[in-house]
């Protein structure tokens, strides 16, 4: 509304002076360049006087341009400082907001870097409703997440003042995502540092720092090539599987999604076997793993395996199944 009062304003400025030139021009024979001249100091009211003496059509003139041109060009001026006060008090008033929410913020991810593979995995987060906020310095970046909506810091990641902003102490796990792999290394090393037993998932450009990154503290090391690479060939030599986790995993169609879940200490399913739980026929999943609480993991689990506390179990089925296999659980 602000910026439309501005053009409105600002066309009706050029207006008065548009007329009072040409007004100038016709009534009192004076060069073009003198009426424009003539309509600036009017307006303006700097007191440099008339060019000439006018006449009484002239002065007419000048008093409309006086009245009409000093109105307006003080309500044009007082728009345009409007428009960049209160832009600047809304985005200040914006960040304190946004630095609120990100203080309330419990058991959410951090996301240090908002390149290719930070957005990737912030829209994965946002599709699975999981808190999270995000650590960028790049402006450009920052544009981006001004219109993405995520909450964000605009602070450098490898400052522990940023970290700690970002609810390091009471966050679920770290993400290391620049484009540098020294300063993942610098990150890991400083969050853990400051958080012992937080999860810190970091990315390794290069497959050869991947043992520098678990030496300073990253929890698991993702080589983003690596894995493009692998996948690439996995299309290769066996296409269908790939087609089927597509489709199963990735779309939308068939509405399968691979999900773990733990056991929670109250759960009516600690101390059953696989077949007594009833798990597939209640719930209409598939479990395909677990992974016990000493570690150890066992795959395609037989009818006889017994469910503990603490176990994780990975199951396939829908979404809507999932979550309601997930209470029980917990």
């Amino acid at each position: 509304m602000e910026n439309f009062r501005l053009l409105i304003s600002l066309f009706l400025l050029c207006l008065i002076i548009a007329c009072g030139t040409l007004g100038y021009y016709h009534f009192e024979d004076m060069e073009m360049f003198e009426s424009f001249y003539m309509t600036l100091i009017t307006i303006s009211t700097v007191g440099f006087g008339e060019i000439k003496p006018l006449s009484p059509a002239g002065r007419v003139l000048t008093i409309f341009i006086i009245i009409s041109g000093i109105s307006l060009l003080t309500y044009t001026l007082g728009q345009i400082a409007t428009v960049f006060i209160e832009g600047e008090l809304r985005k200040i008033l914006g960040r304190k907001k946004l630095e609120r929410t990100i203080s309330k913020l419990k058991n959410h991810f951090i996301i240090c870097g908002y390149g290719r593979i930070g957005e990737t995995i912030a829209r994965e987060l946002l599709e699975n409703n999981m808190p999270m906020v995000i650590i960028e310095q790049d402006q450009e970046m920052i544009e981006h997440l001004d219109a993405s909506g995520f909450l964000y810091l605009a602070k450098d990641a490898t400052n522990e003042d940023a970290l700690l902003a970002a609810g390091l102490m009471r966050a679920k796990g770290l993400v290391t995502a620049v484009s540098s792999d020294a300063d993942n290394v610098f990150i890991a090393l400083t969050a853990r540092g400051i958080n012992p037993d937080i999860f810190i998932l970091s990315r390794a450009s290069d497959p050869a720092n991947e043992s520098k990154l678990l030496r300073a503290g990253a929890s698991r090391v993702v080589s983003p090539y690596v894995i493009g690479g692998r996948r690439m060939a996995e299309i290769l030599h066996k296409p269908t599987v790939v087609d089927f986790i597509d489709q199963a995993m990735m779309s939308s169609q068939l509405g399968l999604r691979m999900e773990e879940a733990v056991i929670g200490t109250n759960s009516a399913l600690v101390g059953l076997s696989l077949i007594d739980s009833r798990i597939r026929q209640n719930f209409g999943v598939i479990v395909v793993a677990i992974k016990q609480a000493t570690g150890k993991m066992v795959f395609n689990p037989s009818a006889d395996q017994v469910l503990n506390n603490g176990d994780v179990i990975v199951v396939i089925g829908k979404r809507d199944d999932l979550r309601r296999l997930t209470k029980v659980l917990r």
